[in-house]
């Protein structure tokens, strides 16, 4: 019952967090689908590879981490088109998106039926918790102070750290494991199934990418005069009046 809880808590996040940002991206329809098929190939190789059992292998699940990260990273740095784009969408969507983390509290319940184990749970899930229930609060606060404001960077700081530990204690407590240090029973095994796998191999790299556009707008923000990005954009997207 709970896996099938979890898929629609996960696929509702999934799908209202991943539209809300793609359809904010200023950029022609056509930009906007070709992201969004894009999103939604990666999402379907993610539930194939999954259901094939395979996210047993470390070295595959990293890869399905790593590679929107590395990808988009890429993107933003050798095109100012891309770049521009990414730094135009709303920064209060981008963190209010992230109040869907407050489903972090599933990690503590697969915690109690036994299913995952380990400091993993408890740190995966009350770090999102906490970032996501401060998460409207903040994309509140964003809409009255400068995006570099210090409450502000705590919080996308602490959401980064929140993912990275969680993804750390979760690869070094897997069984099996060749980085494998923490041994507590089942460690981080329902991570390897669906709909749990969705978290670290869709979910994680999208909320790692929103929180890179917060700092990014913070760092460019002392230094752009127009408050408008949407000028910055080039023509080879040409956004959307």
């Amino acid at each position: 019952m709970l896996d099938y809880i979890g898929t629609i808590f996960v696929a509702i996040s999934m799908a209202v967090a991943f539209a809300a940002v793609i359809t904010t991206i200023p950029v022609r329809l056509g930009w906007r689908l070709t992201v969004a098929a894009a999103g939604g190939a990666w999402v379907g190789l993610a539930i194939a590879i999954a259901e094939a059992g395979k996210l047993a292998d470390v070295a595959i699940l990293g890869a399905l981490f790593a590679f929107p990260l590395v990808a988009t990273t890429v993107l933003a740095l050798v095109s100012p088109a891309v770049r521009s784009a990414l730094l135009a969408i709303p920064v209060q969507l981008i963190i209010g998106v992230h109040v869907f983390r407050i489903l972090g509290v599933e990690f503590l319940v697969l915690a109690s039926l036994c299913r995952l184990a380990g400091p993993f749970p408890q740190s995966a899930g009350w770090g999102d918790i906490i970032t996501g229930s401060l998460a409207i609060p903040v994309a509140l606060l964003a809409m009255r102070v400068p995006i570099n404001d210090m409450r502000i960077l705590a919080w996308n700081a602490f959401g980064v750290l929140d993912l990275i530990v969680a993804v750390t204690l979760g690869v070094t407590s897997a069984n099996g494991s060749l980085l494998q240090f923490i041994h507590a029973g089942v460690g981080s095994a329902a991570i390897q199934t669906l709909p749990w796998s969705l978290v670290p191999t869709a979910l994680v790299p999208f909320y790692l990418i929103c929180h890179g556009i917060v700092f990014a707008r913070a760092r460019s923000s002392a230094s752009i005069q127009s408050p408008d990005p949407l000028a910055r954009t080039s023509a080879v997207f040409q956004p959307l009046s």
